[in-house]
């Protein structure tokens, strides 16, 4: 069947529908990752977002479900210059064209990702809709692109109660294994209580702390502090997710009342920014974000680049935090935006990617470990 995807600057573009048929209108970005198009669809930070893959051949290796991110896919949409429909990979239990299908999620294949993408770099993300129907009065759709706004992401993809897991229970998963060269520091099963709160956290972010031991609880993103600190956790950690920080007016406010008690927090991606908001910092959109699995972050302390997976259309504006709060810890190595902070007189840090990285590179995963430092340190000082 025939699709067609309109831009809210008019352009139109013509390909074959691989997902859902019905109509759908979001907020278009890109990711230039080549893998890990599970992760992405099941990344909780897509939500109110269709995602352009520029890489041409999606699909190639199938679905393993173990690999999600989330118990669902979040994207709106999704975009590709080519669908592989016979996946080769000793792993794969579906293709994503079933994937796309099974989960109501309208995608087109067959059109020029890359001449998209330029239109995307060069006047910014933008909204489209994708659509089966050949008679759409153009113009009309443009009013009402233009007049779609992204709300209400974060209520929409956080946890509806909280809920905990063990470390003596976490069991890997082939990927898990699979990964070679993966440092993980034998600490005590149950040491520390992790509090995650889940703005869209990414499953890997419990992950890479049950495989180091704590014990995770997952709160749900409007959790009160009060609620959190009576569990008397070790360290608190703020999760990725979807949409414009500002709009989160209440979480900030709970935010400020985790900051000022003294226990380890650290925050990413959306938490990096809700973070800095809480703080006296602003937020600001990038013209058209940051997606993908080989971003190169650079540590200012050490002069060491790490190359980064990240996804956000947001940052934290330079400057806007005072010299007395936070220090920079991380900054873009292409356009020179802010990717993390250390507070100081706190123990609390935070970046802008993501190193608990699914898909994409383990550089910065020693930052667990050092998340896991802090919480000695508090521990040993009680």
């Amino acid at each position: 069947m025939q699709a067609f995807l309109i831009l809210e600057d008019g352009n139109v573009f013509a390909g074959t529908s691989i997902g859902s048929t019905r109509d759908v209108i979001s907020e278009i970005v890109f990711n230039t990752s080549m893998t890990g198009y599970l992760e992405i669809l099941t990344d909780p930070s897509y939500a109110g977002q269709a995602v352009v893959m520029t890489y041409p051949l999606i699909g190639n290796y199938g679905v393993c479900y173990e690999d999600m991110e989330s118990r669902k896919p979040w994207v709106d949409g999704y975009i590709v210059r080519e669908i592989a429909r016979r996946p080769s990979n000793f792993r794969s239990e579906d293709t994503i064209e079933y994937f796309l299908k099974k989960n109501d999620i309208p995608g087109i294949a067959g059109i020029d990702t890359r001449a998209l993408t330029k239109i995307l770099r060069e006047k910014g993300t933008m909204n489209g809709m994708i659509t089966c129907k050949e008679d759409v009065d153009i113009e009309k759709a443009v009013k009402e692109l233009k007049a779609h706004k992204v709300t209400g992401v974060v209520k929409k993809v956080t946890c509806k109660e909280k809920k905990s897991y063990l470390a003596k229970e976490f069991v890997p998963t082939s990927a898990d294994l699979a990964r070679s060269g993966l440092k993980v520091r034998p600490y005590k099963t149950g040491h520390y209580k992790v509090a995650l709160l889940d703005y869209g956290s990414k499953d890997n972010i419990k992950d890479c702390l049950l495989k180091r031991g704590c014990d995770v609880t997952v709160y749900p993103a409007l959790t009160k502090a009060e609620e959190i600190f009576a569990d008397n956790p070790d360290g608190i950690m703020l999760s990725n997710g979807p949409g414009d920080p500002k709009e989160c007016v209440e979480v900030i406010e709970e935010i400020k009342k985790m900051y000022q008690r003294d226990v380890p927090i650290f925050a990413i991606c959306l938490g990096h920014q809700l973070m800095a908001l809480a703080c006296g910092g602003d937020t600001r959109k990038l013209k058209y974000g940051h997606r993908g699995a080989n971003h190169p972050v650079k540590d200012l302390k050490t002069g060491r680049v790490y190359i980064s997976s990240q996804n956000h259309g947001y940052v934290v504006e330079d400057g806007t935090l005072k010299k007395e709060v936070a220090e920079k810890y991380f900054i873009n190595a292409n356009d020179g935006t802010i990717e993390g902070y250390h507070y100081l007189g706190k123990n609390v840090f935070t970046v802008q990617f993501h190193p608990e990285a699914c898909a994409g590179p383990q550089d910065s995963e020693f930052l667990f470990d050092e998340f896991i430092n802090m919480m000695e340190v508090q521990v040993c000082q009680k």
